[in-house]
């Protein structure tokens, strides 16, 4: 487990948490690693879906125990009347509610934007969804896949002869939890200024049709839809991964300056000549026999023997990693920190992705494991709400919390 003993640059911060499985969670993830207070507002029973997520260890789901670290677990029962009106004192005294039901669910509840805006109007409400709060597509599920399918990343991730391919995370949630994070964050700083909250909107979809930039870019200036072009990029060559003669590595000439000192590493500096390469955009259009001279190289020597050399010419470049790679790499997991022990949320320690964020005063950490469903409804309704044990125990008869 990671520790400081220094605040967060969020330290003083109040979320409730209303999402569940993985946008919404990874959203407030950050922002409780960064130092604020996150309370999961859990449904009874099974609560969050992704509990039942595996991979398991020692009878815990490590979906859930990664993306929910450094939360307080709190079960209400909405159906009912004094779950509610626990929820509405909690939103008196929160900064931050982030939720990412079906649009249309919260107002249902009676905890609309409107609605909460009465209890707290400098409240900033969040919410994640497939589509936005708005528009003809609003009614509709999302998912992580629809949200790649409908953005057009799946359309352009792949081979020219492959079928459309969604990539190997779930970018399209992990997209849209990073721009909650970011909505939030500057929905908060501008609080300071007018001294109200603020609606925060954001859509899988919008976030991926976001992160494909220069892609869509192509479509509105030259009218063509691009398409699958394996792992090459649109606008620089060589940029691409390429054939050793024990792997693959990629290489990435980003300029005019480190083509000439491509050119040189790999004693081709004939090629500075040919008119076909004279500049980047030459050398994009002729992509397929620079290809061609770059394969013919790389292909006759060892992945670490490209990379060395390549490197000592301050040439973009890198083998290309599998997991267990990550993971025992000293940069990335040991300098880095990327890869840290956190408690067990039953019995001893884990391994988890750490934040990515780092400061150098603040430093975010991982100061507590993931809750165990309803872990901290007492402490919450005591220490937040200052209920006494026989409010506890009456609202617990209710079923208004469990």
């Amino acid at each position: 487990m990671t520790k400081n003993n220094q605040s967060g640059a969020l330290s003083g911060l109040r979320v409730l948490d209303m999402t569940r499985v993985l946008a919404g969670p990874f959203c407030t993830m950050l922002l409780a690693d960064l130092g604020a207070t996150v309370i999961k507002v859990e449904e009874p029973e099974r609560g969050d879906d992704s509990r039942g997520y595996p991979p398991f260890l020692r009878g815990a789901s490590t979906y859930f125990a990664n993306l929910n670290r450094n939360k307080k677990s709190l079960i209400l029962d909405l159906k009912k009347k004094e779950a509610k009106n626990i929820l509405a004192s909690l939103l008196k005294k929160a900064d931050v509610l982030i939720e990412n039901f079906k649009p249309g669910t919260m107002e249902k509840l009676g905890f609309g934007y409107d609605d909460v805006k009465k209890i707290n109007p400098r409240l900033v409400y969040a919410s994640i969804s497939g589509f936005g709060q708005y528009g003809p597509y609003k009614d509709r599920p999302g998912y992580d896949i629809i949200g790649q399918a409908m953005g057009g990343l799946m359309s352009t991730t792949g081979w020219p002869d492959s079928p459309p391919t969604r990539t190997g995370t779930a970018m399209a949630d992990i997209l849209a939890g990073l721009n909650c994070a970011i909505g939030i964050l500057a929905a908060l700083k501008g609080r300071e200024r007018t001294g109200m909250g603020e609606r925060v909107d954001v859509a899988l979809v919008d976030s991926v049709v976001s992160a494909m930039e220069t892609i869509v870019q192509l479509h509105l200036v030259e009218g063509r839809i691009p398409g699958r072009i394996g792992n090459r990029y649109e606008f620089i060559a060589p940029y691409d991964s390429f054939a050793a003669s024990d792997g693959w590595v990629v290489i990435g000439v980003g300029g005019e300056e480190v083509w000439k000192r491509f050119c040189k590493a790999i004693e081709r500096e004939d090629l500075l000549q040919d008119p076909r390469f004279a500049t980047n955009r030459d050398r994009v259009r002729e992509y397929t026999p620079l290809k061609e001279i770059v394969t013919e190289w790389s292909s006759k020597r060892k992945a670490d023997d490209i990379i060395s050399l390549l490197m000592s010419f301050s040439v973009p470049c890198a083998p290309i990693y599998n997991i267990e790679q990550i993971v025992n790499d000293p940069h990335i997991a040991g300098a880095r920190g990327m890869v840290v022990d956190m408690p067990h949320p039953l019995e001893g320690t884990m391994k988890v992705v750490a934040c990515p964020i780092k400061f150098t005063e603040t430093k975010p950490s991982i100061r507590a494991t993931a809750p165990l469903h309803g872990q901290h409804t007492e402490e919450i309704l005591k220490g937040v709400l200052g209920l006494s044990e026989e409010d506890c125990a009456r609202l617990k008869k209710a079923g208004a919390v469990k």
